[in-house]
């Protein structure tokens, strides 16, 4: 019995006796002289020749490969082709440096501001020893990498508190920097939208987004927040920005009226408004800050 392949791996294909016919015709018998000039079938079978040169040439057969063509990481975010031998080796090595980064080995003196079944939170100031800034800083960098903002540096580093949510496998999962401010801006409405009604204004998050020029009072400023991809959707950031209303100042509580969010991304902006529960939350950039 014959085993049932596909046919692009057992009938040959239909050009082949063609081209065979075509390079007879073409080629003299022995002992005979070329002809002077070129006829019409020579030419036809160069053409032929060249056809099934280049349709030999192709490297990658599509025959339903699970993975086929560029390919985005969904944990270091890295887009790399499956097929190729290069693209995956350098994907390999980035995506070793990415994980090394988020490793969590812990110290004696870690300062703990919350525990919950998945993991912990652990707050470093800047005054903490060595290794745990080095620690902050690196995870930083792989939030600023991610979100964008590898240009943008904190206006007050000093007074800076980064949050990171360890995973019980020791693994930064989540990073907050959070910042001391004096004023926000309010988002404002698209036009026509309602007030207070988040559903109509997140339709879109794309959109542009505009915010008032009058400034208001405030305390806490979110730097950056960010969540490794595969743990996204465990409400691992609304933990960390209720861990931060709660210990950004001693034996205070903040409302959600007195923290800001520093030019949020599209994702940001749509977690932003689900958090504060309104479209029109407060935002602050480095412009007034400074």
């Amino acid at each position: 019995s014959k085993a049932v392949v596909y046919p692009i791996f057992s009938s040959p294909p239909t050009s082949k006796k063609r081209t065979q016919a075509a390079l007879d015709e073409a080629t003299p018998p022995f002992g005979s002289s070329p002809p002077a000039k070129t006829s019409h079938t020579s030419q036809k079978s160069k053409k032929v020749k060249e056809l099934c040169k280049r349709s030999r040439d192709q490297m990658i057969i599509d025959a339903g490969q699970k993975h086929f063509g560029a390919i985005v990481c969904k944990s270091c975010g890295m887009i790399y082709t499956a097929a190729s031998p290069e693209d995956e080796a350098q994907h390999i090595q980035h995506h070793e440096r990415f994980l090394e980064g988020l490793r969590y080995v812990g110290w004696k003196k870690e300062r703990v501001v919350a525990e919950f079944w998945d993991g912990k939170v652990v707050l470093i100031l800047p005054d903490d020893p060595r290794y745990a800034v080095k620690k902050a800083e690196d995870v930083r960098e792989i939030v600023d990498n991610e979100l964008g903002f590898k240009q943008v540096t904190l206006s007050c580093p000093a007074k800076t508190k980064i949050y990171l949510f360890v995973a019980n496998e020791k693994m930064v999962v989540g990073c907050l920097v959070a910042e001391s401010i004096k004023q926000a801006f309010r988002v404002l409405s698209e036009p026509g939208s309602l007030p207070g009604s988040p559903g109509q204004d997140t339709l879109q998050p794309q959109r542009a987004w505009r915010c008032s020029t009058e400034p208001e009072p405030a305390i806490c400023g979110v730097s950056r927040i960010w969540v490794f991809g595969p743990r996204r959707g465990k409400g691992i950031a609304r933990r960390m920005v209720d861990v931060v209303r709660s210990t950004f100042m001693y034996g205070c509580y903040l409302s959600t009226e007195e923290i800001a969010f520093s030019d949020p991304t599209p994702d940001g902006k749509l977690f932003a408004t689900k958090y504060c529960r309104t479209p029109n939350f407060l935002v602050y950039n480095f412009i007034y800050n400074n």
